[in-house]
């Protein structure tokens, strides 16, 4: 027997990860709490699939490369049919002498390659190879995540 979470659910457990808003009547009626401090989310590009490990392998190496930090707040995603998506631009460092061909994304929980640090990452809709000069970004909207 397998079960299936609502769209409703889905939804709401976006908006308790990416835009930090309680997920009322679990448990009781306060439910899942946002945290008192929102915090952030830090987008990292890969040059291979990271997979479902929790580490961030083959994180891009580009000169000049860091990961993007992204406020866990409803001005920064929005969520909706089980989905959430960036509302702003999400912008990289230009790149420096040192190329990479980046075909995936992830969504961690720091700034720096930790152990357990991965928590969504998904494909590209196509490689970017990104050398000298440079600038990855994903375009408000760009950047989607969902839990189906």
């Amino acid at each position: 027997m397998a079960g299936s979470k609502t769209n409703a659910f889905e939804t709401a457990l976006l908006e308790l990860i990416f835009e930090n808003a309680d997920l009322a009547a679990i448990g009781d009626a306060t439910g899942l709490r946002g945290a008192s401090t929102a915090g952030s989310f830090y987008i990292s590009l890969h040059t291979a699939d990271p997979t479902d490990t929790g580490s961030a392998a083959a994180e891009a190496t580009y000169t000049n490369y860091a990961r993007v930090g992204i406020t866990r707040a409803g001005g920064s995603w929005t969520t909706a049919s089980g989905a959430t998506e960036n509302t702003a631009a999400i912008t990289f460092p230009t790149c420096g002498a040192t190329p990479n061909d980046i075909t995936h994304f992830g969504i961690c929980k720091s700034d720096v390659e930790t152990t357990a640090d991965l928590i969504y990452h998904g494909s590209l809709d196509s490689t970017l190879t990104v050398s000298n000069g440079i600038t990855p970004e994903f375009a408000a909207g760009a950047l989607d995540v969902s839990e189906d």
